[in-house]
């Protein structure tokens, strides 16, 4: 009984409270010489109902300035009358609209390449803006005059004007300091970072001008080295004739360790195979930048592949950098190649790099008997290398690579039972990622290689295929003197650790030892995801060709980790 009465006297006070809430609401109109819009009112954002006298009249001062940004100059607000006890009508007048502003500039402060970019509509004299984004555009050219190494750049208007015509004019007027350059630079958390990274890497450099705008693009570009994070963004330090820039790092353990457990339907035992890689990937352990890298392959078919590489970032704090690689491939008791290569490296900027070097080929036929004109034969080759390299990265754990773009060359000879070739090699790669939005995004990679020869050997071609290069066929399985591999994904990403991706990849092929042309085609779908012991990759593909029908048999499934340590 007590709870029903307690009920009942809880409903009829809540009743009497909205009551009373809802009888004080006050209502705010607009009135003006002209009949004021309902549309243009709605775009003011312009609210018609308070609950207190205070927020309606606040409500008619902001509107007075909103009026005013979109170009009724001349408006103001001259009454606000009560027509009853919840009625209020706010009286503005309004005047003329202008809606373009005519601005005139001197080229000595600003000029025409930074105008275009808040202007359609620049000459050597003037620009126009729209004036409802007079203040804004306003903000950012005061933004891009201070990237010019004035921080303290102030922009504004005077001698507005009307003129006869209707239009507006005004003198843009700019308030310069003091140009600013980098004095010093400070790294805070991690003080035995290289700093030949910041130099040569990220663009960092004592003398340019200061733009905070380019300063946290440089943070970022540290901050996908992988072997060091950024703690906040990069901050300035202004004394009067001296400007100290922090960076705010912290060392990561950046090692690598690669597996990949694969299996399939061998297609004549109709046995299940295994294959299986490693990759030991050791980062900046000495503070230097240096890598070391080793990587074996091996599938069910007595397929084995030895990469061992180092690199040397940086030389005596300079862009120049060396790099040597040994390669060792054996396919079964066919051959065994050997492979080694030597390079000097030079930083062109931070996005680009090139190199100069010299490469290597000694490959044994294995078979027990050797006759002139098979496949294989043994051989030694030496080429003088070159490349370029393109990089651009971006903020993400899973895809730290937004762009890359590669040019690797080789001309040399090769000795064959006492006789030389002239030869040529060249190799492109190319890799871009789409970002439609936050779950959304398309990759596309293609690379092309091919050998310019008179004659060829099996031993010496291209060899491709697997989950580094087309997917759904065997590692290495497919020798080519002519190769190019399109790979595309559509990426969708659940959560910034987990996502799901298509597999379209398409390829062609050229051997000339064979005469052999074909083409090549791979569907498939498969799951990444960030977990505690590092990225899990899942991969299903089912490959075909213009010589190889589709079947079941074919599908290849792949599991990757890679682990930092």
């Amino acid at each position: 009984m007590k709870k029903s009465l307690f009920l009942i006297l809880y409903l009829n006070i809540y009743t009497a409270v909205f009551w009373a809430a809802d009888a004080q609401q006050l209502e705010l109109k607009i009135e003006a010489e002209e009949t004021v819009n309902t549309s243009l009112l709605d775009s003011l954002g312009f609210q018609s109902r308070f609950l207190d006298y205070r927020s309606l009249v606040a409500e008619a001062d902001s509107l007075l300035l909103r009026f005013q940004n979109i170009g009724y100059i001349e408006s103001e607000l001259q009454m606000l009358r009560k027509e009853n006890d919840s009625v209020h009508t706010a009286r503005f007048f309004l005047g003329r609209r202008y809606k373009t502003i005519k601005i005139f500039y001197e080229r000595t402060l600003v000029s025409e390449k930074i105008l275009q970019k808040i202007s359609q509509d620049v000459t050597e004299t003037y620009f126009t803006l729209p004036f409802p984004k007079l203040s804004s555009s306003l903000q950012k050219l005061n933004t891009l005059v201070a990237e010019n190494g004035d921080p303290f750049t102030r922009t504004s208007l005077t001698n507005i004007t009307k003129t006869e015509d209707g239009t507006l004019t005004a003198d843009l007027l700019i308030n310069t300091g003091n140009v600013r350059t980098i004095d010093s630079i400070v790294v805070k958390g991690y003080e035995k970072f290289p700093r030949s990274y910041l130099t040569y890497f990220a663009g960092v450099k004592k003398g340019k001008r200061f733009s905070q705008k380019k300063l946290v693009a440089q943070n970022d570009v540290l901050n996908g080295l992988g072997f060091v994070s950024a703690i906040k963004p990069p901050e300035a330090l202004f004394r009067k004739n001296n400007t100290t820039v922090y960076f705010y790092l912290q060392k990561e353990n950046n090692n690598l360790f690669d597996g990949i457990l694969g299996f399939a339907t061998n297609e004549d035992t109709q046995r299940l195979e295994f294959n299986g890689y490693l990759n030991l990937e050791l980062n900046n352990n000495l503070n230097f930048g240096e890598q070391l890298l080793i990587n074996y392959k091996a599938d069910g078919n007595e397929q084995q592949n030895f990469r061992a590489r180092v690199t040397m970032p940086y030389l005596f704090k300079t862009p120049f950098g060396i790099g040597a690689e040994l390669q060792i491939f054996k396919r079964d008791s066919t051959f065994v190649t050997t492979q080694q290569q030597a390079r000097v490296t030079y930083q062109i900027n931070p996005a680009s790099s090139t190199y100069i070097g010299y490469k290597g080929y000694e490959s044994s036929n294995l078979l027990e008997t050797t006759v002139a004109g098979t496949p294989v034969d043994d051989y030694t080759s030496r080429f003088a290398i070159a490349g370029l390299a393109y990089t651009k990265p971006q903020n993400s754990y899973l895809f730290p690579v937004k762009t890359f773009l590669s040019l690797d060359t080789e001309i040399g000879r090769r000795e064959l039972r006492g006789t030389t070739e002239s030869q040529q090699r060249i190799s492109v790669s190319a890799q871009h990622i789409f970002n439609l939005n936050n779950k959304n995004s398309i990759y596309i990679q293609n690379t092309t290689s091919f050998l310019i020869s008179d004659t060829y050997l099996t031993n010496e071609l291209f060899r491709f295929g697997g989950i580094n290069s087309i997917r759904g066929f065997n590692e290495n399985s497919i020798d080519a003197s002519l190769f190019s591999v399109l790979n595309t994904e559509y990426r969708y990403a659940f959560t910034p650790s987990i996502y799901i991706h298509s597999i379209i990849d398409l390829g062609y092929f050229e051997n000339q030892f064979f005469t052999q042309e074909e083409r090549l085609y791979s569907f498939g779908i498969g799951l990444g995801m960030r977990t505690k012991a590092g990225i899990f990759k899942f991969n299903i593909a089912n490959g075909s060709g213009t010589q190889q029908d589709f079947a079941f048999a074919n599908t290849k499934i792949h599991l990757s980790l890679t682990s930092r340590f």
